[in-house]
């Protein structure tokens, strides 16, 4: 009976079924065994004609071979591990430094690694498209958490300092989320650091108009002095060719913006721009509830029960909802100032969708001339923002609609990667995982 463990050889030579399976060129499979922990696969290559000493060229002689165990790809759902049957040389030349080589292939892996050129490649594809955690493709390999991120991390260190990368970017925009909830000690005292990021953002549009956003880089802190040097370390043609600068209304954002991006058009983002209209409605809302009540909304009040038809567009609403809101700003006199606030925050929310932009520009100059003198002091108070912001509001419409919506968008990635992975204690392998879901690293 055959050896089952053994691969088949045809007059010597090796089975070609079985390195068609393998898919490693230049190794040949000589045999296959699989108990509980896996697959295990032992290969060889193919002995050369001549081999030469990689330091002074001598030719060398055989001198047998050592296996060495390498973690592959999962394959037929099992870990694998390839035994690598290597060959080893004896360099004959009395003064050359080399005693003994091994063969080396990068294509399978690098030298000393542990884990193979594929199955690294394999890991950086899982983490990247399908938001796996390390442990868990860890756990499908048969190693350590430690053992895989030890072989992805310096790709993704060397991806990250590739400063390649930022060329041709003429959008960009800015924006910060929460990594941590914890402690901000320090990074050098045990701790985590801060709890905000501040990440950038390419929005620049493709030859079809469409924004494929892309994270460039992530910055401990939520401060413009971390925007500033994130944009004083870029080269000046970068910073030159950045044309629409996006951000949310926070004036640090705004002051680095036109510290270093002098020639760039700052452009509030219309998200935000709404949101400040529905926050001042409420607070119109709730203001007026507590003088009329004496307390705050309860579930029989008329302008609590409208609280979040208050919220939505008026054009997405149902000929009942808007029968629930009239009802509502007709039960007390005293309504009124939530019904001209929820008009005004409409009317504010209708500037980006008038026809053209041109239309929805003198809506905005109209709101900016109008809310300040509004005698409602929430709207008069949202009408002097706007007019701080004057420039960056009225810059959506200057730019054919540039806003921040991709970068919303990464931050979603974001916050799903940082669920999988339950959380994260180091804040450059966060860094770097962000960076390789949010398609910033060329690899």
């Amino acid at each position: 009976m055959p050896d089952p463990t053994s691969c088949c050889r045809a007059g010597g030579g090796y089975c070609q079924r079985c390195d068609l399976l393998l898919g490693l060129p230049g190794l040949h499979v000589v045999g296959v065994q699989r108990d509980d922990a896996g697959l295990r696969v032992e290969v060889e290559s193919r002995p050369p004609e001549v081999m030469g000493c990689p330091t002074c060229g001598v030719v060398a002689h055989a001198h047998g071979r050592q296996r060495v165990e390498l973690i592959d790809a999962p394959c037929f759902t099992a870990p694998v591990k390839l035994w690598w049957r290597k060959r080893r040389w004896l360099c004959p030349e009395p003064m050359c430094p080399v005693n003994s080589f091994m063969e080396q292939d990068p294509d399978v892996a690098r030298p000393r690694a542990l884990l193979t050129a594929r199955a690294t490649s394999w890991a950086i594809g899982q983490m990247r498209r399908e938001n796996a955690s390390v442990q868990g493709m860890a756990r499908q390999l048969g190693c350590a958490w430690r053992t895989l991120w030890r072989a992805v991390k310096p790709i993704l260190e060397a991806a990250a300092d590739d400063e390649t990368r930022f060329a041709g970017v003429t959008s960009l925009g800015v924006d910060e989320h929460l990594w941590h909830h914890v402690s901000t000690k320090p990074v050098d005292q045990g701790g985590r650091g801060p709890k905000e990021f501040t990440g950038m953002v390419d929005l620049t549009r493709d030859k079809d108009g469409h924004v494929r956003a892309r994270l460039l880089d992530l910055v401990p802190g939520r401060s413009g002095e971390a925007y500033t040097s994130w944009l004083r370390d870029r080269d000046d043609t970068f910073r030159k060719g950045v044309e629409i600068a996006t951000l949310d209304p926070f004036q640090g954002y705004k002051n680095a913006i036109d510290d270093q991006l002098e020639d760039a058009i700052a452009v509030l983002d219309a998200f935000h721009v709404v949101k400040l209209g529905t926050a001042a409605v409420d607070e119109v809302r709730r203001r007026v509830q507590q003088d009329i009540h004496g307390h705050r909304g309860r579930r029989d009040d008329p302008l609590y029960r409208i609280r979040n038809l208050l919220r939505a567009g008026r054009e997405h609403l149902t000929d009942r909802q808007k029968t629930r809101l009239e009802t509502a700003f007709t039960a007390d006199d005293r309504h009124v100032e939530v019904e001209v606030a929820w008009h005004c925050a409409q009317q504010l929310r209708s500037a980006y969708h008038q026809p053209s932009h041109a239309d929805g520009r003198r809506v905005a100059e109209q709101i900016l001339a109008t809310f300040p003198s509004c005698p409602i002091p929430e709207i008069a108070r949202l009408g002097r923002t706007l007019n701080q912001w004057r420039d960056a509001f009225l810059g959506y419409f200057t730019t054919g609609g540039a806003n921040n919506g991709g970068t919303e968008a990464i931050n979603g990635l974001i916050e799903l990667a940082r669920r999988v992975a339950r959380g994260f204690r180091d804040p450059d392998n966060y860094r770097l995982r962000m960076l390789l879901i949010g398609g910033g690293l060329r690899l």
